[in-house]
């Protein structure tokens, strides 16, 4: 089973990151915007695995905007990219 998470990917200097207002905390980085994203893969569905495994819920993918003025009030990053993320839920889940 799957679920579709919204997630921003940031152009820094020297590399990309990522995270997804669904899931505060989880992010990640990499070199390449294809880099970040199998990162960040990887990061939320660890997140989502321990979360199922400490008996917590799993966070809703509900965010369907993104207010950019909220995380980056000075506009300073000029480069977005935003995109809906599929992710697999763990088994405890999907069951």
């Amino acid at each position: 089973m799957t679920r579709e998470y919204l997630v921003v990917y940031e152009k820094g200097d020297k590399n990309w990151s990522a995270f997804s207002p669904d899931v505060p905390g989880c992010g990640s980085l990499g070199d390449s915007v294809e880099e970040t994203r199998s990162n960040m893969r990887e990061a939320l569905e660890l997140y989502l695995n321990e979360t199922a495994k400490a008996g917590e819920p799993i966070p809703v993918a509900a965010a369907t905007t993104v207010d950019f003025e909220e995380f980056d009030p000075g506009h300073e990053t000029k480069q977005y990219f935003v995109e809906w993320l599929r992710v697999s839920l763990p088994e405890l889940v999907a069951a």
